[in-house]
């Protein structure tokens, strides 16, 4: 350190800054920096001194004020955990017409594109099995058993459109084509026309896709719309359709409130599973008039119901032991949902709900 810097330290942590008059231009280009370090530290203590003052000022107010008048309510809105809980789909959605006239279509192209059957690769000549399926071979005029009487390799293999009125893409029409082709069955039976089947193979049919609570209509059971989601609605004591739903207690976090909601609204013999510990959705609205809680010392604007998302994987909601006051419960699907809340709930939850 050579002497300019020495000297421009010494003034730099004297007792008082020197003016521009008293210093060379080159110690005045070294004290700077220093100078303006200072006079930020100056600065920040002056405005740390000014704000102690004024929260002193501010906690004696709210001190004489509370003292004269009790202590003040706090303002917060009332905290509540609903869970949306659903049963995915158990079926595949129907086709849609356009998809079933395009199965069929390719696979009739399929049959125009193959190499021919080779029967005596499958089947012994000669053999009971032969004869059968040389049988069924005249009658729909192609190996495949489930796109009706079709020819791939004759003069009319391009005419591979459906007419109006025939049901040969339809799903039903293709399982009982292979039920009879199984059963050992002609290929198309007219009408009135009765065969022995005291020869016939059983062969076990496919469940319907609409079950006996479709038919009734029975919103309680889970045996219903197999293609689609359903959610557990219920009635609460005032009278209106919601998730469940219940104040958030304590220090639990929404997991564990969606958890405990479950299981004092539905009961226990549900098998079920919170996803998550974000919520994915919220509603909220505010009270016409503010609600004191005495008891926690505050006074509540509305509510914030936070919704957890879960899924049933076996058991029944049952109300029997309902520490809610709910009436009653329903299983529904998202337009039968909009059909029974209220719109501005309806607003707040369709986003949160599958389509199927």
């Amino acid at each position: 350190m050579n002497s300019g810097q020495r000297t421009a330290r010494r003034l730099a942590v004297g007792s008082s800054w020197p003016t521009p008059d008293s210093v060379c231009k080159s110690c005045l280009a070294q004290l700077s920096p220093s100078m303006s370090l200072a006079a930020s530290q100056l600065r920040t203590a002056a405005s740390a001194a000014t704000a102690a003052s004024t929260l002193e000022s501010t906690s004696s107010t709210s001190t004489t004020v509370e003292s004269s008048q009790g202590p003040v309510a706090q303002q917060a809105y009332q905290l509540r955990a609903s869970v949306v809980l659903s049963r995915p789909p158990v079926l595949t959605r129907a086709l849609h017409p356009f998809e079933k006239a395009f199965f069929l279509y390719q696979r009739r192209l399929n049959e125009r594109l193959a190499l021919p059957f080779t029967r005596y690769f499958y089947y012994k000549k000669g053999t009971p099995a032969d004869r059968d399926w040389k049988r069924k071979q005249k009658q729909r005029l192609t190996p495949a058993r489930d796109i009706g009487v079709y020819n791939a390799y004759g003069e009319h293999g391009w005419n591979d459109e459906l007419l109006v009125g025939d049901r040969t893409s339809e799903p039903e029409e293709q399982i009982e084509a292979l039920i009879r082709d199984a059963e050992g069955g002609d290929v198309k039976e007219g009408e009135g026309q009765k065969r022995d089947t005291s020869q016939d193979i059983a062969v076990q049919r496919p469940l319907p896709r609409l079950t006996e609570a479709d038919e009734k209509n029975d919103q309680t059971s889970l045996n219903r719309k197999l293609d689609m989601s359903l959610y557990l609605m219920v009635k609460n004591k005032d009278g209106r359709w919601r998730f469940p739903e219940d104040l958030v207690q304590g220090k639990e976090g929404l997991h564990q409130a969606a958890e405990r909601v479950i299981v004092q609204a539905g009961g226990i013999n549900m098998n079920t599973w919170v996803v998550g510990n974000a919520p994915i959705g919220l509603y909220s609205f505010n009270y016409p008039k503010t609600i004191t809680n005495a008891a926690a010392k505050v006074e509540e604007l509305g509510q914030k119901v936070f919704f957890m998302k879960a899924r049933i994987m076996a058991g029944q909601a049952s109300l029997s032991d309902n520490q809610f006051g709910d009436t009653e419960y329903k299983w529904l699907t998202k337009p039968e949902i909009e059909e029974t809340v209220s719109p501005r709930y309806w607003s707040s939850i369709r986003n949160m709900l599958a389509e199927r």
